[in-house]
């Protein structure tokens, strides 16, 4: 089985996932505003002891990589690259903005993925699909309105966003067309799956080396843990 653990931003996300009957045992996403550090290791035991699983039945730990909030993300990060050290689990880290593309299907339109940055800003990726979503360059970091005047041209765009932002980049209505927030959130379960395809395809990632994505701003984006 794979546990895969999202704690990019103030919303934390873990699952787990087997692989081989291609199901999720157990699966929780929930808001944690500054409250990483106390709420992930007991969700990680929670969904271990729900499905009667130990650490010992894991294959895989996945862990999102950012963007995102400093601390949440280095708390995830420390949490899994530990627990893979000490148990000698494989440890496979995953873009988070990468997460939220996968979960969205095939389309002809090209794909925008945001997740919140902090001070009014969101980091941001552009997507096209060619078999799978492909990030078409590095991350960013904008503000809604830079967002809406970036876009010339019919595009998806999809994360978290509040309904202030979803106003402000709705604006561009016969250009913009926004993903409902069901379809925005970021969920450990995509990025199990996004693992399970990286382990087949033996891309491991070395605990001692593997760093989490900060995005370079004038203002970086604060901490949420």
């Amino acid at each position: 089985m794979i546990l895969a653990i999202d704690s990019s931003t103030q919303w934390l996300s873990v699952a787990l996932y087997d692989a081989a009957e291609e199901v999720f045992p157990f699966e929780k996403t929930w808001r944690s505003t500054r409250r990483h550090t106390i709420e992930l290791a007991p969700a990680v035991a929670e969904i271990l002891n729900e499905v009667g699983a130990t650490i010992h039945d894991l294959q895989a730990l996945a862990v999102a990589t950012g963007p995102g909030s400093f601390t949440s993300l280095r708390i995830g990060l420390a949490f899994a690259k530990g627990m893979a050290l000490a148990n000698h689990i494989a440890l496979i880290g995953v873009p988070s903005l990468d997460i939220l593309a996968f979960s969205h299907p095939a389309a002809d339109l090209p794909l925008i993925c945001v997740l919140q940055a902090g001070r009014d800003k969101l980091a941001a990726c552009r997507y096209f699909y060619q078999e799978q979503w492909i990030a078409q360059g590095d991350p960013f970091v904008l503000t809604p309105q830079e967002l809406s005047e970036e876009i010339e041209t019919e595009t998806l765009i999809c994360g978290e966003m509040n309904a202030e932002e979803r106003k402000i980049i709705g604006r561009k209505w016969k250009k913009a067309h926004l993903c409902s927030p069901s379809g925005s959130v970021r969920r450990a379960a995509w990025l199990a799956e996004l693992a399970a395809q990286k382990l087949m395809q033996g891309k491991i990632d070395d605990p001692m080396t593997l760093a989490p994505i900060y995005l370079h701003t004038a203002n970086p984006i604060p901490d949420v843990a």
